[in-house]
């Protein structure tokens, strides 16, 4: 059979060899919302599954198993009713399993979070299905999904009670990169699209192959996104909303620090963040944590500062867009975004968008640099203005990433957004000098440190450009 889906070529071959294995196995799938998981455990295995249950959205505990008992009589062609605990659903799916008589079961319960409804003990009741099924001697390769990685991550991969320990595999699906949005734009959707299109999408989109099908393929993407987002009834203006209201608790509390970080390109310490969303105390580093774990955000340190340095960083591609143009539109233009590129509210947020797609492209920027066998790590550095003991005024400056090198080399990487290469000015070049020269000065480095420029067409030679040490391009982040 053909296949239906682009990239995770290594999660398929995990979940296959999973499958072959002569035990048991709890295998955990876990990711941000509509991401694929679901969809790529279908294509998997779905002809080998004997029974598959997914999780509703606020739904009672009662109603929950009640379908789980319909799915039970689908499958088995009786009528019963829906058991009263977790306990006995969970005793009658074994019953099912077992009389099937198969030397071995495929289940997948998918949004499995959303079975644990207040009360109902549900993971008690689950952990004894599992941990009981050893005694059989039936195989069981047993799939759950969730959306809500936090939940997955404390009470199923990280549970420290009966679970603890009995997850055998886990599998962390990630936002599909740059080369296999490509892919799936012009051999999924038939889009025939350029690199620079692929770009401009992924700005929009990220890597989340939910929001990518709902592409026309027969219009332009500037039309694609007005019909998206800002028509009449458009299917992706309540989309934000749900993100949240489906992962977690308390969500507007989660949107509020999430709308605060979309204000500061370079991020926010938890004292901002403090101030601004006037949150703290374990509240806010639950918040923190949960938006994290569920890639809405991403967490760096600056070099030479402690845990209370960190910085946080909104990195998710559809909610900065969602935030920036869409949640404060008044206007209701149908036509916003075709019309939008003479906006100057755009400029900032196409800097910010191609930096946070650098940032997920790490490995390709390591790869185009011919550094993958090197030991590196990954920070950011800023540096306020300062007048030091001698009298010198110094204008700070920041860098949004460094790769310090094991080799002795740090790369001070410049990540530039621009339809055509790069002009670097006079102003430009005593910038970057002067910012190497505090960098140097601030964390007494003697390593060798290279100004690196990524940007999507590259620098334009001139007599500034000469500063650059290394450039890469866009095709240097499509690089597998």
């Amino acid at each position: 059979m053909a296949k239906k889906y682009v990239g995770r070529e290594e999660e398929t071959k995990q979940i296959e060899q999973y499958l072959l294995t002569e035990r048991s196995e709890l295998i955990a799938l876990y990711g941000r919302y509509r991401v694929g998981k679901t969809y790529l455990v279908r294509c998997t295995i779905n002809k080998l599954i004997d029974f598959e249950f997914t999780g509703m959205y606020k739904a009672s505990g009662m109603a929950q198993r009640a379908q789980f008992q319909k799915e039970i009589n689908r499958r088995t062609g009786q009528e019963k009713e829906g058991a009263q605990d977790w306990f006995d659903a969970f005793d009658r799916l074994r019953e099912y399993l077992l009389g099937l008589q198969k030397s071995r079961v495929v289940v997948f319960l998918d949004e499995i979070p959303w079975m644990d409804t207040g009360g109902a003990n549900f993971l008690a009741a689950f952990s004894r299905f599992w941990n009981e099924w050893g005694r059989e001697d039936v195989i069981l390769k047993l799939f759950v999904c969730g959306s809500a990685t936090t939940w997955m991550l404390d009470k199923m991969i990280g549970d420290r009670g009966g679970l603890y320990g009995r997850i055998t595999h886990s599998i962390y699906l990630s936002p599909l990169t740059l080369r296999e949005v490509e892919q799936y734009l012009n051999e999924m959707k038939k889009m025939k699209v350029d690199r620079k299109q692929v770009l401009d999408t992924y700005m929009i989109f990220g890597g989340i192959p939910f929001y990518l099908e709902m592409l026309d393929p027969l219009k332009p993407l500037s039309a694609n996104i007005d019909a998206l987002f800002f028509s009449d009834k458009a299917p992706l203006q309540t989309e934000y909303e749900f993100l949240f209201r489906s992962l977690f608790k308390n969500n507007e509390k989660y949107r509020q620090v999430v709308k605060l970080l979309s204000t500061k390109m370079k991020g926010l310490t938890r004292e901002e963040i403090i101030a601004g969303a006037k949150l703290e105390g374990g509240e806010l580093t639950r918040i923190l944590k949960n938006l994290t774990a569920c890639d809405f955000i991403r967490t760096y340190r600056e070099p030479g500062k402690k845990e209370r340095g960190k910085i946080y960083q909104l990195t998710d591609m559809f909610c900065l867009f969602y935030i920036r143009f869409v949640q404060k539109r008044n206007d209701q233009d149908p036509h916003f975004w075709t019309n939008a590129k003479s906006l100057g509210e755009t400029n900032a947020w196409s800097e910010y968008a191609f930096e946070q797609i650098c940032l997920h492209h790490i490995p390709q920027i390591r790869r185009a640099l011919g550094i993958s066998g090197v030991l590196s790590s990954f920070y950011a550095w800023s540096c306020r203005p300062f007048t030091d003991k001698d009298g010198n005024e110094w204008r700070g400056g920041q860098i949004d990433l460094i790769i310090d090198r094991d080799d002795h080399v740090m790369n001070l990487c410049e990540m530039k957004y621009s339809d055509e290469e790069f002009v670097i000015s006079k102003e430009d070049a005593k910038l970057l000098r002067e910012r190497t020269q505090l960098f140097r000065r601030i964390q007494k480095t003697n390593k060798n440190l290279r100004c690196t420029f990524i940007t999507p067409y590259g620098v334009k030679q001139n007599m500034h450009s000469g500063i650059v040490d290394h450039q890469l391009t866009l095709e240097d982040l499509f690089c597998e």
